[in-house]
């Protein structure tokens, strides 16, 4: 199961979020998203876990949870061909 993790502080890292995940159960994957040309942090990462009932528990007790004064969204990743495409930028 893959979970999206957003609105997290910019100070978060891969392993910060497989430490918060890995209480629920097993993750194969944790990564933090940033910027191609700064290295920083996005403020979103992404969670691999394998176990579907582990996920699903995991969602239900971190979604809202409060971590450094930000309240941060986790719930079930969209693939990325449901996701709508952005027009770039010039």
């Amino acid at each position: 199961m893959n979970i999206y993790v957003g609105n997290l502080p910019y100070s978060v890292t891969d392993a910060d979020l497989q430490n918060m995940f890995s209480e629920f159960g097993s993750v194969s994957e944790s990564k933090i998203i940033t910027d191609r040309d700064t290295g920083r942090s996005k403020g979103f990462g992404f969670v691999e876990m394998p176990n579907q009932t582990e996920g699903d528990e995991a969602i239900k007790q971190l979604n809202g949870r409060e971590m450094e004064g930000r309240n941060i969204k986790v719930n079930v990743a969209k693939p990325k061909e449901d996701r709508p495409r952005r027009s770039p930028r010039y």
